[in-house]
C-alpha cells in the first residue's frame, strides 16, 4: 500500500534521500516514476491477495475434510506388533 499510495503525497518529495542527493529531485517529482512506483504497488498487492486467496482455499479444503478410516496394516507390520505383545498365533 506504501508504493501504491506514497508516490501522490507530500512526503514523496520530502525525504531523506531526496534532501542528502539533490539530483534525485527532478526524477521524484516526475509524473511517470510516480506512475511507475504506483504500479509496482498495484502488482504488489494484487499478488499479494491472489496469494492470500489460494491459502485460505486451501485450508478451507483440508478443514472440509473429514477424516476416512486409516488403512489396515501391512502384514508384515502386523506380525511385528503381535510378536511384541506376545500374542501372535502360529494358526495365521
Amino acid at each position: 500500500m506504501v508504493l501504491l499510495l506514497a508516490p501522490w503525497m507530500a512526503v514523496w518529495e520530502r525525504n531523506y534521500f531526496v534532501d542528502r542527493l539533490p539530483f534525485w529531485e527532478n526524477a521524484v517529482r516526475l509524473d511517470e516514476v510516480r506512475g511507475a512506483v504506483s504500479g509496482v504497488g498495484l502488482v504488489s498487492l494484487g499478488l499479494g491477495v491472489w496469494e492470500l486467496r489460494v491459502v485460505l482455499g486451501a485450508v478451507r479444503r483440508r478443514r472440509g475434510r473429514e477424516p476416512g478410516p486409516l488403512p489396515p496394516p501391512a502384514a508384515g507390520v502386523e506380525r511385528a506388533l503381535a510378536e511384541e505383545t506376545g500374542s501372535w498365533s502360529r494358526k495365521r
